[in-house]
């Protein structure tokens, strides 16, 4: 137990001291703070000047509608009647006199028809704009040229109200789902973006052992299955430091601007109204997706000798990762599909699908201690056979990057046992 001890400690100071991670980890911290005050980063570097678009109106009857209907839609743009011709219009704009110019005419059906000239028109916002109030100017005068009465066709293009209701009353409600939909949405982010770096971190430190020959002293001092799991678990404080460092900085800057994000994007996000099982499901489900993953990566890194080759090995593990990934994120939309309820139950799928079951659905209990026991299971039966490949994997040495190793290496262990 002291030389677990040892090697877990050695592990996570090691790796908590290392540059990388000091500098990741800040990193971090400043896209939290970042994103806590997006809303005032945006005030910054927002122009808060009045766009002026000079207006030739030939029918002489469109300005003032459109100039409405404009100042309705919004406050960064006004609209300046042009007395010159078009030419005189588009020196002024090149001068810089005005933004842009808008030149508004009638055609043979007495329909408004519009041409727009701007220095640049890569900067689409004010040409939607206007596009779209001129585009109603013509609707207005279409219904009144035909005599269609204006009251009923805003009837007719009015929005069908269409109520969603669960019958059974432990369903969610449609705010709800779209609340936990949210959440969720962000917590399998995490979830997959952590598994698979600290994941990687795993293979690749065991890889960089073996390459400078430190692992033949350290096997000798310590059991292999000893060195594999002191490994996995200082990396996993290690990750839990960085991510806790970073949830306690969203905390205190949420708490903080508490009246400012009320309303929101959080509570589109749903992080207001979450029930707090759900938190409890994550971090639970977060814990075992490493383990699974992790006691992989350690067993496959123990069966490369170069860090080079541990990009090769990464490969089926990553592959595991993104199906469970996107089938999440498939499930987002269809949680109670046959394929989600299934692939809830496999190991490698587990920690994010049925996380996401929980979070979307009112799920039976039985189904998420089932599956939480199949991932415990699954944990173990991979730490049993990783160590037997670990403790024979560790001594192989060569170009070592095909899964063909693994035979090798359960060889090894066989004779060092």
């Amino acid at each position: 137990m002291n030389k677990f001890g040892v090697i877990l400690s050695h592990t996570y100071l090691s790796k908590l001291k290392a540059k990388p991670f000091i500098i990741s980890t800040i990193i971090s911290l400043l896209f939290v703070v970042a994103l806590a005050n997006i809303q005032s980063i945006i005030d910054l570097f927002t122009d808060d000047e009045v766009d002026q678009i000079a207006v030739i109106d030939e029918s002489n009857t469109l300005f003032v509608p459109l100039t409405t209907n404009v100042e309705a839609a919004s406050n960064d743009l006004e609209l300046v009647e042009f007395d010159g011709t078009v030419e005189e219009g588009k020196d002024a704009v090149i001068n810089e006199e005005y933004n842009a110019l808008l030149v508004i005419t009638l055609n043979g059906k007495q329909l408004p028809e519009a041409s727009y000239y701007a220095n640049n028109i890569s900067d689409t916002g004010d040409q939607i704009l206007l596009e779209q109030q001129v585009q109603q100017l013509k609707v207005a005068l279409a219904t009144q040229y035909s005599g269609i009465d204006e009251k009923a066709l805003m009837e007719i293009n009015e929005p069908v109200t269409f109520q969603a209701t669960a019958l059974d009353e432990t369903a969610k409600t449609e705010e709800e789902l779209n609340q936990a939909r949210g959440i969720v949405y962000v917590m399998l982010f995490v979830l997959y973006i952590t598994v698979m770096s600290y994941g990687q971190l795993i293979m690749t430190d065991v890889a960089n052992e073996k390459s400078s020959r430190v692992m033949e002293l350290l096997v000798s001092s310590a059991p292999a299955v000893t060195h594999m799991f002191a490994k996995i678990l200082g990396i996993a404080l290690l990750g839990l430091t960085q991510v806790g460092s970073i949830i306690i900085l969203g905390i205190i800057l949420i708490k903080s601007k508490q009246d400012e994000y009320m309303g929101g994007i959080f509570e589109y996000l749903g992080f207001q109204d979450i029930s707090p099982a759900v938190y409890v499901y994550a971090i639970i489900f977060f814990l075992l997706g490493y383990l699974v993953y992790a006691t992989i990566a350690a067993m496959l890194g123990s069966l490369v000798s170069r860090v080079e080759d541990t990009g090769q090995m990464m490969l089926p593990l990553i592959f595991l990762i993104m199906i469970a990934f996107f089938i999440a994120m498939f499930g987002l939309e269809a949680p109670d599909s046959t394929i989600v309820k299934v692939t809830s139950f496999i190991p490698f799928f587990s920690p994010m699908i049925m996380f996401m079951r929980v979070g979307m659905l009112d799920i039976p209990t039985w189904e998420v201690m089932v599956s939480i026991g199949i991932i415990v299971l699954s944990i173990l039966l991979f730490a049993y056979i990783g160590a037997k490949v670990y403790k024979g994997g560790v001594l192989l040495y060569g170009r070592s990057s095909s899964l063909k190793d693994f035979k090798k290496a359960l060889a090894l262990s066989k004779k060092d046992s």
